[in-house]
């Protein structure tokens, strides 16, 4: 089941990466994909109907409504319930705005210039002090599951990582900005498992991608990914691309 959820209206598009811990239904017996999809589909309910507000007090809303919605059923606090990273831009008189929450991507494809690229390191740069320890015990045993739980300690909390979760304040911690909508030919959201084409595989760069998106579509971006997953013995993750041309605004 692929727990990344995408979607856009008209002037708006959203990615959603979902994340667990396998054996966690006790936690919460909806799982991942469901709170991908509620937390997705809550964003783009808001979108277009509230263009005076910023992204992440949109962003804190959909949180508070998921929250809501499963917090009479599930363990909401429990560092091991479902939560998720976040990539939605809008257009908005002559600007994209956009916003990043966790570690997926955002790139905007100017016009002059390389392309800009938008992430937030933080979730990466902690795992990468647990990844020796994850790499030393069987994966899915309860030792691999306690780090995991330890790594997850750290996130929505100060000096961690930030993700949606059931906390509406992570969104104030988001990665935000805009660009005039004039300077840019396109904008693409990818989950981190689409991503690793460029910062895991470095089978091209950022201009390469743009470059693979125009020619032949986000489909040939993942066939890279898995080929190169296959060849390197890497476990396939969830890849999910949203790839946004004519940007000019009706």
């Amino acid at each position: 089941m692929n727990e990344d959820f995408t979607g856009a209206v008209p002037m708006a598009a959203v990615l959603i990466d979902g994340a667990g811990i396998p054996g966690a239904e006790s936690i919460c017996s909806h799982g991942v994909a469901w709170y991908a999809g509620r937390l997705g589909g809550g964003l783009l309910s808001l979108l277009p109907l509230a263009r005076d507000r910023g992204l992440p007090a949109l962003l804190a809303e959909a949180i508070e409504r998921v929250t809501d919605d499963h917090r009479d059923t599930c363990d909401v606090a429990d560092p091991i319930s479902p939560s998720a990273t976040v990539a939605m831009l809008r257009l908005s008189g002559g600007l994209l705005e956009y916003l990043v929450l966790g570690d997926s991507s955002l790139v905007l494809d100017r016009a002059d210039g390389a392309p800009l690229v938008v992430s937030d390191p933080r979730e990466v740069i902690i795992s990468r002090s647990y990844e020796p320890a994850l790499e030393a015990v069987a994966k899915g045993g309860e030792e691999y599951r306690r780090i995991l739980q330890a790594l997850r300690a750290n996130r929505n909390q100060a000096g961690g990582f930030w993700v949606a979760k059931d906390d509406p304040g992570a969104a104030d911690e988001a990665i935000t900005g805009s660009r005039p909508i004039s300077e840019l030919t396109g904008a693409v959201l990818l989950s981190n498992g689409a991503s690793r084409v460029v910062d895991r595989f470095g089978l091209t760069d950022w201009p390469g991608v743009m470059a693979v998106l125009a020619s032949s579509g986000p489909d040939e971006i993942i066939h890279r990914v898995r080929q190169a997953e296959a060849r390197d013995a890497v476990a396939a993750d969830d890849a999910t691309i949203t790839y946004c041309t004519d940007l000019g605004e009706a």
